[in-house]
């Protein structure tokens, strides 16, 4: 039986982002308590979390406020130093989930995609990559386009540079700026992703959702995905072997590209993976029976999962600010969104709006057996392009 005292257990959370306050949101009804580390001052999750040390993501002494203050510390961002993390728990006994060698692992995709490999989890064809040369000889070998990654520092799809002729490698390298892999281009039916959450010795995964990506953006994620029953038990399949090689209890979004086979089966290919709640999971809030912000709590703290199961057909889209420059953040047009009944916004509270910076997200659920994704999916289009973020 679990006990809570007054207050109770408290996890500290590297990154106080979009994801550090819904962590926040989703805690508090469990009785935990959120302290979130972050160099913004109130950053986001500074208004819903129970405290914030205003600290780099790398600051060991900040790291170590936040270890002495938790029973458990986690992250929402992959810019957290895995380092510093595993010095500070060693030395305070705080325990770190996902473990810093997952994240170690997360940090450079060519690991990444190497221990995957090695596990038996499919990826596209893939090679690292030191000069423009090994670009284009990828090209002979791949055929052109191919998709030139940055190993390090991106995530979200940043640092990601499609690459359609040999003319374009010393531009594209440019681009990346640092050590560099090459992925076969992947035709693919669509991309979906995976929720899963490995906990205290069980492990559990949500239904399996499609996105929609724009200029290596996510902008919508459709649930259930317009895909067969065949291809999402195989999403699980690979999503449920994806876990087998992380370390550590947490959320881990996985995404995945749908490929037709030969044999008309789609395969599942691995594209990334992110450890920690990810952007194609804000439907489980209100689309499913828990969201993926109390899995990664129950899960960090070693608590029992909870219920997975889809509630209804659910379409989330991302609100991008649609300004030409960073300025002060301002959110306008929002009543259709409160008129709609079936659909929730999620406001971030950035303060600041730059060019398709992810300010929040507009959800929309089917309130009857009738209405199916399509339908969906218009409605909130439709309501997305109202919202405007200029002051």
């Amino acid at each position: 039986m679990t006990t809570l005292e007054t207050p109770g257990p408290t996890v500290g959370v590297v990154g106080g982002g979009q994801l550090g306050r819904m962590l926040a949101e989703a805690a508090a009804p469990l009785g935990v308590e959120i302290v979130v580390l972050d160099p913004t001052p109130e950053c986001p999750a500074s208004l819903v979390a129970r405290d914030q040390i205003v600290a780099d993501f790398d600051d060991e002494a900040g790291i170590r406020e936040l270890a002495e203050r938790a029973d458990v510390l986690t992250f929402e961002i992959e810019l957290a130093d895995q380092t510093v993390l595993e010095r500070v728990s060693n030395d305070t006994g705080t325990l770190v989930h996902p473990k810093p060698s997952t994240l170690e692992t997360i940090h450079d995709k060519l690991v990444q995609k190497r221990e995957l490999e090695a596990a038996g989890v499919p990826v596209p064809p893939f090679r690292e990559v030191s000069d423009a040369d090994d670009v284009r000889a990828a090209i002979d070998d791949y055929g052109a386009p191919v998709m030139l990654k940055a190993r390090t520092g991106g995530y979200d799809g940043r640092g990601n540079v499609p690459v359609e002729s040999k003319d374009e490698t010393e531009e594209a390298l440019e681009s990346v700026a640092g050590p560099a892999m090459v992925e076969a281009f992947v035709e693919f039916e669509r991309e979906v992703s995976v929720i899963a959450t490995k906990g205290y010795g069980e492990t559990a995964t949500f239904p399996i959702g499609e996105n929609v990506h724009e200029e290596e953006i996510l902008r919508e994620t459709i649930v259930p995905a317009r895909s067969s029953d065949a291809a999402a038990e195989r999403a699980r399949e690979v999503a449920t072997d994806v876990l087998e090689v992380m370390e550590g209890r947490g959320v881990y979004g996985i995404e995945l590209f749908e490929v037709a086979g030969d044999d008309a089966e789609s395969e599942m290919l691995l594209n990334e993976i992110a450890p920690r709640p990810h952007n194609s999971g804000h439907w489980t809030i209100e689309g499913a029976h828990s969201s993926q912000f109390e899995q990664h709590v129950r899960a960090v703290l070693g608590w029992p999962l909870a219920a997975t199961d889809l509630r209804n057909p659910t379409v989330t889209a991302n609100l991008l600010a649609d300004v030409d420059q960073e300025r002060a953040a301002a959110l306008h047009n929002v009543e259709r969104i409160h008129e709609t009944p079936a659909a929730h916004l999620h406001w971030y509270g950035k303060r600041e709006a730059r060019p398709l910076r992810k300010m929040g997200h507009v959800t929309v659920c089917a309130r009857d057996d009738e209405t199916g994704v399509e339908e969906l999916l218009e409605t909130a289009r439709s309501l997305e392009e109202d919202v405007t973020f200029r002051s």
